[in-house]
């Protein structure tokens, strides 16, 4: 009886081993910014390497599917859903190599324990039931979720080495600087961010960017104290041009490009007022434009980083009420009171938005778009002032 209990024991502690007979090799797999939009942050996943068969899979918690019904709903209102897939390394590779995207891997030194750990769960997490996840552009997106993966198996070990150190940045500093190959996109976030994407971000944050944690982890220590990165191992060469390094921007360009507009403006309009009305018609429409997308993200989305945007004061909704001003002018009619008004109203907007700008309480790093909107809003106001 004593040797079938313990056989009976045996085989339950034989049936209960993690599926890997052997402890796997884990390595991070960071791939380079491509030249499509959703492209440009990067990306990268979890390699797991079963040391008996050699074989690499890869763990990418960057899959989203545009052919579900909701797709384009879910995306405009900020609701996306991504989901975590476990496929061949050489296979998740082959994307990368047609679009000439650099690919590498950190491989890294973890323990028996923690190794088993990390597979397991990323078995666990790539189920179906457990797959899907609600997707944040800065908050918790595929980098983030590799990050978080890394900091359990080390016991919060990875958050507290990076959390108190930063190099500066911020949302909308990293989302310009690699989005602006593309001058719309580059557009899309400096414009349409608000304040809360200026709040400067430690390293742990900080690696919502592919990159970004990829350096992070180069200087990170296991909790033994060696090096978390053993090696890194080249897969793919990185043949597109490389990523976009961060700079200071300059408001005295933007300064001057708007001083010169405004002051062209505000003496054409006395003996040519229709040439400026013709110019500023398609900049109100614009403006309008621009200033009720930034209404919709605020008040209609859960893109919160776009929430509270001080260029509202700039780019305001309140154009669209210029446009029957304009057409009269344009006939060589006077455009009312009224004009008048709300073109004040939009003056006195632009110039609120400086004194903003200067509050301590939630800055907005928009200095350059005031530098540049500011004097053509006070010129356009000159242009159109009552005469006798």
């Amino acid at each position: 009886m004593r040797r079938a209990f313990a056989f009976v024991l045996l085989l339950l502690a034989f049936l209960a081993l993690p599926a890997f007979a052997a402890v796997p090799r884990i390595g991070v797999a960071t791939m380079q910014p491509g030249e499509i939009f959703f492209e440009r942050f990067g990306h990268n996943a979890i390699v797991v390497v079963d040391p008996e068969t050699n074989e690499a899979i890869s763990y990418n918690f960057g899959f989203f599917d545009p052919t579900e019904k909701d797709f384009v709903s879910r995306f405009v209102k900020g609701d996306m859903r991504y989901r975590l897939a476990a496929l061949p390394f050489e296979q998740d590779l082959m994307q990368y190599r047609e679009e000439g995207r650099g690919v590498s891997v950190q491989w890294l030194d973890l323990t028996d324990s923690q190794a088993l750990e990390l597979a397991g769960a990323l078995a666990e997490n790539a189920k179906p039931e457990n797959a899907f996840y609600k997707y944040e552009y800065f908050d918790d997106n595929c980098s983030t979720r590799v990050r978080d993966a890394l900091d359990r198996v080390l016991g919060g070990g990875l958050r507290r080495q990076i959390e108190g150190r930063s190099h500066g940045s911020t949302a909308r500093s990293e989302a310009v600087r690699l989005a602006s190959p593309a001058w719309w996109m580059w557009l899309g976030f400096d414009v349409g961010l608000g304040s809360s994407a200026d709040q400067p971000m430690p390293v742990w944050r900080e690696s919502y960017v592919p990159m970004r944690l990829a350096a992070a982890l180069r200087e990170t220590k296991n909790t033994d104290g060696r090096p978390l990165v053993l090696e890194e191992q080249e897969f793919l060469p990185h043949r597109l041009p490389p990523e976009p390094q961060d700079g200071p921007v300059r408001w005295w360009p933007w300064a001057l490009a708007g001083i010169a507009i405004g002051i062209a403006a505000a003496m054409l309009g006395r003996t040519r007022p229709r040439v400026v009305a013709a110019v500023a018609l398609p900049f109100w429409i614009l403006a309008g434009v621009l200033g009720a997308l930034m209404l919709f993200l605020w008040f209609g989305t859960q893109h919160t980083y776009a929430w509270a945007n001080a260029n509202l004061l700039l780019l305001s909704p309140l154009s669209w009420l210029l446009l029957p001003g304009a057409w009269r002018v344009l006939r060589g009619r006077d455009p009312g009171r009224f004009f008048r008004g709300v073109l004040g109203v939009i003056a006195l907007g632009a110039v609120v938005s400086l004194f903003v700008y200067w509050l301590p309480v939630q800055p907005q790093r928009n200095v350059h778009w005031i530098a540049l909107l500011l004097p053509i809003h006070l010129g356009l106001l000159q242009a159109f002032r009552a005469r006798r």
